[in-house]
């Protein structure tokens, strides 16, 4: 199977209360005369915010309701940098501010949990800024934040996604050590699964059916809204197990995390095509009546689909694949309903290459503020390099993550977070 490493290039897809701003720099003409302002608060920026993410290629981890979902729980201080051009809205980067090793780093709000960051970005100032932000709009977004932060690190933003080269693709960068994996919808099913082997999938799609019929059958689970919190508690408890027996820390182990996902989890699109996270579920009939072997959880915007988390419970029915059934089962469901990508998201597992033809290289933006975030920016740029040759030798990968799980590290809220 031939894969593409690239960034899904050919794939086609009112003013702010004063009080909030808390920092401002002044327009000039070098940078186009585009007016650069920092809130503390998300609340007067929402009209323009919800604007700007109706765009289909911005990211749906810079969406309002992702947002507030994640800034509600965390308690880190927002820096939201917003960019406007005679009172319109050029551009918005949620930012939050972490403080970790005596350096303040202005990151994604919730960026630790995406799988993709895009930034939002009006058509205005896309048309004018094909090459990328120019060297005085940075500054100027540097002075906005010199009294906040000492480094603005944007992760995992693609330079180039489904054809369009990002604004913030002029800003300093090193490859992130993860990359995303993607499965392009074609015009027919058959088609789609052409680019993955159909026949050998077609034959595994019915040996695991054939197992689960003959004790009972199964069903395909899309939870309502009375459902939907149980099935993300399974989850948790599911990849607990999952995390223990690899000998992995886990990601998903704080409560903080729990509760903003279980907040997201209440916006819902009604009648549109956007959804912050639906859970999904493989359930047994029969033999096993009411057993959940796998769980997932999706996310959509637009025509894009994003897998979230996953989950397997290996107790039963091992030899039926739950897992890789589940996304059979979501993905054909998902054709026939106007999908164009289903996005396994960040993390090179061999399921997801088993599905996958595109694979996606992304980039950690780092752009330093104070002296201080020049040092970090430099040390940060070695530790993402140490960490993609780390992965890159599953043997020492796997012993490093074993050490980190009997040391009892909480990997969600340390700097070496990876997505599983």
């Amino acid at each position: 199977m031939h894969r593409q490493k690239l960034d899904i290039a050919d794939m086609p897809a009112t003013n702010a209360v004063r009080r909030d701003i808390v920092s401002t720099t002044e327009p000039s003409a070098a940078s186009g005369g585009i007016r650069v302002e920092v809130f503390d608060n998300m609340t007067p920026l929402e009209a323009e915010w919800r604007a700007l993410e109706q765009d289909d290629l911005a990211s749906l981890h810079q969406s309002y309701d992702w947002c507030a979902a994640w800034a509600e729980t965390s308690g880190y201080p927002l820096a939201i940098v917003r960019g406007s051009f005679n009172g319109r809205t050029a551009f918005i980067l949620p930012l939050e501010i972490i403080r970790s090793n005596g350096v303040r780093r202005a990151e994604f709000i919730g960026g630790r949990h995406s799988n993709i960051n895009t930034g939002l970005f009006s058509a205005e100032f896309l048309e004018t800024a094909a090459d990328g932000m120019t060297a005085s709009l940075e500054a100027e977004i540097v002075h906005a934040l010199r009294s906040m932060a000492d480094l603005m690190l944007l992760r995992n933003v693609p330079l180039t996604w489904r054809g369009r080269i990002s604004p913030l693709t002029s800003l300093p960068a090193v490859e992130n050590q993860n990359h995303a994996f993607q499965l392009p919808f074609l015009g027919s099913f058959e088609a789609t699964l052409k680019q993955v082997n159909a026949k050998r999938r077609r034959k595994k799609f019915k040996h695991q059916s054939r197992i689960l019929d003959d004790k009972g059958g199964y069903e395909h689970v899309i939870a309502g809204p009375d459902q939907q919190d149980a099935l993300l508690d399974l989850f948790f408890r599911q990849k607990a197990v999952r995390f223990k027996t690899a000998g992995l820390p886990d990601v998903f182990r704080d409560a903080l995390t729990q509760t903003a996902l279980h907040g997201l989890l209440a916006h819902q699109d009604v009648g549109g095509h956007n959804t912050a996270l639906e859970m999904h579920a493989l359930r047994l009939k029969g033999e096993f009546e009411g057993h959940i072997p796998a769980v997932a959880a999706l996310s959509r915007k637009g025509d894009h689909v994003i897998c979230q988390f996953a989950s397997i419970d290996e107790t039963l029915v091992p030899e039926a694949s739950p897992g890789e059934l589940l996304f059979w089962l979501m993905i054909e469901r998902l054709h026939r309903e106007g999908v164009a990508l289903f996005d396994f998201g960040i993390g090179d597992q061999g399921y997801k290459r088993s599905w996958c033809p595109m694979e996606t290289v992304q980039h950690d933006l780092i752009l330093p503020v104070s002296v201080v975030g020049h040092v970090a920016a430099f040390a940060q740029r070695g530790v993402t390099r140490a960490k993609a040759a780390i992965k890159a030798n599953p043997r020492l990968y796997g012993l490093i993550q074993r050490q980190r799980a009997r040391q009892g590290i909480n990997a969600s809220s340390t700097e070496d977070a990876d997505k599983d």
